[in-house]
């Protein structure tokens, strides 16, 4: 019996895919399997018995990445799964920023006693006149899961789209309108675009790459998006030119304690991937990335060991090795199994920075000898018999 531990509530919708090979346990010590959303798992102790955890949203920053890898834990998570939840909630970002419907409605609120309302509102309503985005230049940094489908769906409203991703997938740019104008840095969309948003992942590259330099590059009142990470954005800068006005609004999916309180930011309760659809599909995809890797051994989006898929095994055995990505280790693999006389019928070995995951397919059962001579091997982190 596999067992599974949620440490946050999982959709029923995905939980229901778990056959009668899986039961969810309320220990987490003693799980097999871990299903995740946003619950901080840094400080908790990983057990031996742990090989595989799931998170069901895109962001990992809440997993211990490394710690995971060292143990053999394989980290998944769901990418694409909630994009469109992102990308209509930046499309109302848009239209949030460009007409002062907040303020607008606020106000309507704090006037909503008067009797003459209707009348006032004819008289105040130019407080919150805004602009249109159609013929307006939108850059998008970040054309992957999210980005594109905004790329799109933005040209649709009539606006002219900016976009740039030097690690745009072969997928991603077969969905992209060819009206798109990519270009190859990021200073040129700081500098022609009237709306800038930002969609890539939180790394040493891209923390704090909407600064004081890049938004002196930028035009005066640009507006500025933000439904990928907080970091992205330095919020000391972003304070700065807010009050001088070179940034007309800043939209963050990300409040904190200073930018919730600076004028011009309009701050969502980081709603994006908060829709039922949503939901649904990351804890969809979360389950069955989970069941497949547990079952045949594959793994499809981890983001700590290499993707490797061999479908069902149809041979007589299939073992999983993860391990460090150095020399000989496949031959070492190999020469285990021929001197125990067990013949390899199919094998696949990926990388992917300091780790590396081989999957073989042998022609006769696997013995405990077997696994614990490959154990044995150093540089290998965990053996895993499939079959």
């Amino acid at each position: 019996m596999i067992k599974v531990n949620c440490l946050n509530p999982i959709a029923a919708v995905g939980m229901d895919l778990l056959d009668d090979n899986y039961a969810v346990t309320e220990d987490f010590a003693e799980a097999d399997a871990v299903l995740v959303r946003s619950a901080a798992m840094h400080d908790l102790e990983l057990s031996e018995n742990l090989k595989a955890v799931a998170r069901a949203g895109a962001g990992v920053n809440n997993i211990p990445l490394d710690q995971c890898a060292e143990k053999g834990i394989v980290v998944f998570n769901t990418p694409g799964a909630n994009a469109n939840g992102v990308k209509e909630l930046a499309i109302a970002g848009l239209l949030l920023a460009s007409r002062d419907i907040v303020g607008g409605v606020n106000w309507v609120q704090q006037e909503k006693a008067d009797p003459n309302i209707a009348k006032s509102v004819e008289k105040g309503k130019k407080k919150f006149a805004g602009t249109e985005i159609a013929g307006k230049k939108l850059g998008i940094i970040g054309l992957g899961a999210i980005g594109g489908p905004l790329a799109n769906a933005a040209l649709n409203l009539g606006m002219t789209v900016y976009g740039c991703d030097p690690f745009l997938s072969v997928d991603a740019a077969w969905n992209l309108s060819g009206q798109i104008k990519h270009v190859k840095n990021r200073e040129e969309i700081y500098k022609e675009c009237d709306y800038i948003s930002v969609h890539v992942p939180l790394n040493d590259d891209t923390k704090h790459m909407i600064n004081a330099e890049t938004l002196a590059m930028m035009k005066d009142g640009v507006i500025i998006l933000n439904f990928a990470r907080d970091l992205l954005v330095d919020d000391d800068a972003m304070e700065a030119v807010l009050k001088s006005g070179k940034v007309r609004k800043y939209v963050t999916d990300f409040p904190n304690a200073k930018s919730a309180n600076m004028e011009g930011v309009i701050a969502i309760p980081h709603l994006g991937a908060s829709t039922e659809e949503s939901e649904d599909n990351c804890a969809v995809m979360a389950v069955k990335e989970i069941m497949n890797y547990m079952a045949n051994g594959n793994i499809v989006n981890s983001v700590n060991y290499p993707n490797c898929d061999m479908g069902v095994c149809s041979t007589a055995g299939r073992v999983t090795v993860c391990h460090k990505n150095i020399p000989n280790m496949i031959t070492q693999f190999t020469a285990v199994f021929a001197n125990a006389g067990v013949n390899i019928s199919d094998m696949t070995n990926k990388s992917k920075g300091e780790y590396a995951y081989t999957m073989l397919d042998v022609d006769s059962a696997v013995t405990d000898a077997l696994v614990d001579a490959i154990q044995a091997i150093d540089g290998v982190i965990r053996v895993r018999v499939i079959k």
